[in-house]
């Protein structure tokens, strides 16, 4: 048995919950996978994974296996991240996640770019609008949208500002009427970008005070792209990124609202920011990304073709 292999085929199907994914993300035939699990219970003489006909679980030792193992992987990793990184030239893969929409509008166009600049790094990106662990899903950098303060164990890097602005389609208007202050924002429909950290609250800013509105609507989505939709279809009054509702406002197809005050979805500030484990401070292929995406986002404005 190939331990290493084995370790890595076990990591595989403890984070997809079964053979048949595993095999196919790592380009395998099920059956040997099978082989390899079973060699590898075989030679701890214990039982890590619990298998039916419909998924695999782990069991107590494979939970707490599986939080060593994935240690082991990633100290390997940096060992030979470190080893590549003698080299002058960035070199090796690179995960790297990121929410969605932000990822296809800001980083999408540039992908060739990046590819074409460090012809020596792979890109395996991952797009997703929730919270993901560096150890266990085994990413390099994170790229978020929110307060960089979340992350103390991590090295943080802020790349740019971040600027949202409150919008309602003209038919919404006519219908509901236009809110004149952030309070009126409790008689309307709000489209809520879902957190999952509690019921919504708007903070807005001006002169240094800070208002907070809880606001409602009947309809939230954990995805930029559907609340935007929502909008356009006037549905009700939504607060999102300038970067992804600029070219609404500039072609009116919706309205801005209290354009003299900040806005947050809390009253914390915002921005956009890349972490990443300590020990990936001195890679370079992490730190050659993190300067390519930063000259990117700190200007970044939305068009119907993608990004000026």
């Amino acid at each position: 048995m190939d331990k290493l292999l084995a370790l890595r085929a076990f990591v595989a199907v403890a984070q997809s919950g079964g053979f048949s994914r595993a095999a196919r993300s790592l380009g395998v035939a099920t059956s040997s996978l099978t082989r390899q699990m079973d060699a590898l219970e075989a030679s701890l003489g214990t039982a890590l994974l619990t298998r039916s006909t419909r998924q695999v679980t782990l069991t107590d030792a494979g939970r707490s296996y599986l939080e060593q193992v994935t240690r082991v992987l990633d100290e390997l990793a940096h060992a030979d991240d470190s080893v590549a990184d003698l080299d002058q030239e960035p070199v090796g893969p690179l995960r790297v996640s990121m929410p969605t929409t932000f990822g296809r509008l800001c980083l999408g166009p540039h992908i060739a770019a990046f590819l074409q600049r460090y012809p020596k790094v792979s890109l395996h990106l991952q797009l997703t609008d929730t919270n993901v662990d560096l150890h266990a899903d085994r990413i390099d950098i994170i790229v978020r949208i929110g307060t960089p303060d979340l992350h103390p164990n991590l090295v943080v890097k802020r790349l740019s500002d971040h600027a949202r602005y409150v919008v309602a389609s003209h038919d919404y208007l006519e219908r509901s009427g236009t809110p004149g202050r952030p309070q009126d924002l409790v008689d309307h429909e709000c489209l809520q970008f879902d957190y999952g950290n509690g019921p919504p609250r708007w903070a807005f800013e001006k002169d240094g005070m800070v208002e907070q509105v809880d606001v409602s609507g009947r309809f939230a989505a954990d995805n930029a792209d559907m609340v935007r939709e929502a909008l356009l279809g006037g549905l009700g009054v939504a607060l999102l990124a300038h970067w992804l509702v600029q070219d609404d406002v500039t072609a009116g197809r919706v309205r801005r609202l209290f354009e003299d005050y900040a806005v947050n979805p809390t009253d914390k500030e915002v921005c956009v920011y890349a972490a990443y484990l300590p020990n990936r401070r001195h890679s370079r292929k992490v730190q050659a990304f993190l300067a390519f995406l930063a000259a990117r986002v700190g200007h970044v404005s939305v068009t119907p073709t993608g990004l000026r």
